[in-house]
């Protein structure tokens, strides 16, 4: 007998469970004390490669312009963190980032998929070399990057004691090609509408843009420019010089040696939150 035979008694079987073959995602790690849990608010895609993002900032965060702060997002085993300058005015009410997209990079793979109302981790203290203070008075600023290395630059650029300190700002920022150099150039050009710093930055900060690839108004590295004089040329500005000149720089390893190499043979010498000089490098992100 089967219940094909007789349907009353397939009808009066118990209906097999099905399996729900889909595995539950493991717990993600509880939020350590020095972290905290912050809503994207806004996320901006400038290439496939490059891209922005502003986050909320918690009530009682610090810091001064052009420091750093560890962000990054939850994992099962514990929250995966990366060092990222500050790109907006330490009076900001949120928080904004500049970040590259490394495809197989264990963080910004992940990172460059959030969209507002997802949470971003970061850590309660920033701390950095690229601050004000660690530089001796002087008449002009330099402030030379290259890629995302233009972020800490964007909060020092909408810093009123920028202007205050320094009677002329020059930021240069070099990338592979044309469309990399958007960012630094939505910052610079916002800058006269800034209420906070919009009167100074109208008639005292200077953009020198160039891309080593490709189609740009400008070609060549900038250590390259700087070194044969076209660069001061083409602004039509004196060459560098420690005696009324200070120097900041962010960018790749390979730049920020060459930069430093080129300032030490000019006179320069470098300074340090303890003891303040005449230029300064960024060395969270390399090496």
């Amino acid at each position: 007998m089967t219940t094909l035979s007789f349907p009353f008694l397939r009808a009066m079987e118990k209906p097999k469970r099905s399996i729900n073959r889909m595995e539950t995602p493991p717990p993600l790690a509880q939020l350590p004390e020095n972290l905290s849990a912050e809503r994207v608010l806004e996320v901006q895609h400038y290439t496939n490669r490059l891209f922005g993002f502003t986050i909320t900032r918690p009530a009682s965060f610090r810091f001064r312009a052009g420091e750093f702060v560890m962000i990054g997002l939850r994992t099962a085993e514990r929250p995966l963190m990366r060092a990222y300058s500050i790109a907006s005015a330490p009076s900001a009410e949120a928080l904004e980032f500049y970040s590259i997209i490394v495809p197989d990079g264990p963080l910004t793979s992940r990172l460059c998929q959030i969209k507002p109302g997802d949470e971003v981790l970061m850590a309660r203290k920033a701390t950095g070399t690229l601050v004000l203070d660690a530089l001796t008075p002087a008449t002009r600023l330099f402030l030379v990057s290259t890629g995302t290395g233009f972020a800490p630059f964007a909060s020092i650029l909408r810093e009123p004691e920028t202007y205050a300190k320094f009677k002329q700002v020059i930021v240069t920022h070099t990338c592979r090609d044309a469309a990399e150099l958007r960012y630094s150039a939505d910052v610079v050009n916002a800058l006269p509408d800034d209420p906070l710093v919009g009167e100074a930055a109208a008639f005292h900060v200077m953009r020198y843009a160039t891309c080593t690839r490709g189609s740009c108004q400008r070609r060549g590295r900038i250590t390259d420019l700087m070194q044969s004089g076209k660069a001061f040329a083409d602004m039509g500005i004196a060459p560098l010089s420690p005696a009324h000149d200070r120097v900041m720089i962010c960018g790749s390893l390979g730049f920020n040696h060459n930069m430093q190499a080129l300032l030490m043979r000019a006179g320069f010498t470098e300074g340090s939150n303890a003891a303040p000089g005449e230029f300064l490098v960024e060395k969270a992100f390399v090496g």
